[in-house]
């Protein structure tokens, strides 16, 4: 049987799967920072949702990323808020460049900074 870690070596092999898992990175990357925050802040998705006003499968839905609908930056706003966060949006030029290990270099680093309140 086959690890986590070789089926997905094994899946990104095909240039079509890489494709799709390099197109999601970004999403994945924001919906992970979601989750990181909630674990630091030692908060259910239950108790997420009571501060919010809304249920716990629809927080579990905004964690996925997997919902019908995108959420409004004023539910990622709430749901910042519950966790003691501020929700920080980035603009980043798609022309920079990245080193060897995928990051940001930041003599190319372009960004437009969005705070919400």
């Amino acid at each position: 049987m086959l690890t986590h870690k070789e089926l997905k070596a094994r899946a990104l092999e095909r240039a079509d799967v890489k494709a799709e898992y390099d197109r999601l990175d970004e999403e994945f990357r924001f919906f992970d920072e979601f989750l990181k925050a909630r674990a630091a802040a030692g908060v259910t998705q239950a108790e997420v949702a009571e501060r919010i006003g809304t249920t716990q499968s629809a927080v579990a839905r905004l964690e996925s990323g997997r919902g019908k609908h995108s959420p409004s930056i004023a539910t990622l706003e709430k749901y910042a808020h519950a966790l003691g966060c501020r929700l920080e949006l980035r603009l980043v030029s798609e022309m920079v460049s990245r080193n060897t290990e995928g990051k940001t270099t930041r003599a190319a680093r372009h960004t437009k900074k969005l705070r919400a309140a």
